[in-house]
């Protein structure tokens, strides 16, 4: 997938109790119960609701990190509807699972979502948290026992904004707390130009088999990754310009058998982001079909 070297510099979510109550009814979230939303029906137990739909867990913030987002991140209908759309049964899962429903949820995944949100907590990374940086230690907790039983089995993996900066910290790698300039606000979205790595796997996806080598992206993030904050094992498939120095914007594993793409965009949202987009979902919620028929 890698075949030739890419040149760097080349041409987040949360969700409402209330809303999960009224919308979440293919998709009861696990934990619902004790922050005020949605129960599952049938406790830690999870079945297949039609076995070519691979189940995908999306993992969410907690009930008091929900009071603090503002309604256009407030909930996570975009990304459940994506990967509805792809052919997926999406689990939502909330920090306030239970060890039980936790540890079920993630046994019955096909494959997992960590969507965009709240800030990592920079102990993750070994530094000192910057004054803008907004943490939720639970979600944290909760999306590296996710990472890891997906990492165990490896199932595929897609990371959006927040969500690729997870899978860089858990991978080893550190971010940028705090970057202006990239932070657009939703009623005046602005975009900028994604440099693709033509070797990559999200180059071929977004390309339809013919490598895309540049999009244009939507930008909703304070916090990045560098060429030096990369962790071992993953490989830059994006790259975004800065006043500061090129951006990791997407990555993906360097072992060419594990499915594992990070971007730092919300593909999941209409603005600034190109048709081409729906591929990836497509692509995630396949190759998630895949592991559930090894499975």
């Amino acid at each position: 997938m890698h075949s030739q070297p890419f040149a760097l510099g080349t041409a987040c979510a949360a969700v409402r109790p209330a809303a999960v109550a009224t919308r979440c009814g293919r998709d009861p979230v696990v934990g619902a119960v004790a922050s005020g939303l949605a129960p599952n029906p049938g406790g830690a137990s999870y079945h297949r609701s039609m076995p070519d739909r691979p189940r995908i867990v999306v993992t969410l913030h907690g009930p008091e990190q929900a009071a603090r987002e503002e309604p256009t991140w407030a909930d996570f209908d975009n990304y459940l509807a994506a990967l509805r759309h792809a052919g997926a049964d999406p689990i939502p899962i909330a920090p306030t699972a239970t060890p039980g429903e936790r540890d079920a949820a993630l046994a019955s995944m096909d494959g997992l979502l960590l969507p965009g949100g709240a800030d990592l907590d920079p102990s993750l990374y070994g530094a000192p948290e910057h004054p803008a940086v907004q943490v939720e230690p639970a979600r944290d907790e909760l999306e590296l026992a996710a990472w890891r039983a997906a990492a165990q089995r490896r199932l595929p993996v897609l990371g959006v904004c927040r969500g690729m900066q997870a899978i860089n910290v858990f991978s080893g790698g550190s971010l940028v707390q705090h970057l202006a300039g990239h932070d657009s606000p939703t009623d005046a979205p602005q975009g900028h130009l994604l440099d693709l790595d033509p070797g990559s796997r999200l180059a071929s996806i977004l390309g339809g088999g013919t490598p895309l080598t540049a999009t244009e992206v939507n930008s909703y993030h304070h916090q990045a990754i560098r060429p030096q904050d990369l962790a071992p094992g993953l490989v830059a498939s994006g790259v975004a310009p800065h006043e500061e120095g090129p951006l990791v914007e997407a990555l993906e594993s360097a072992d060419g058998g594990r499915w594992l793409v990070g971007v730092q965009c919300h593909p999941e949202r209409p603005e600034l982001i190109g048709p081409e987009f729906a591929r990836l979902w497509r692509a995630f919620v396949d190759a998630a079909r895949g592991a559930a028929h090894r499975s």
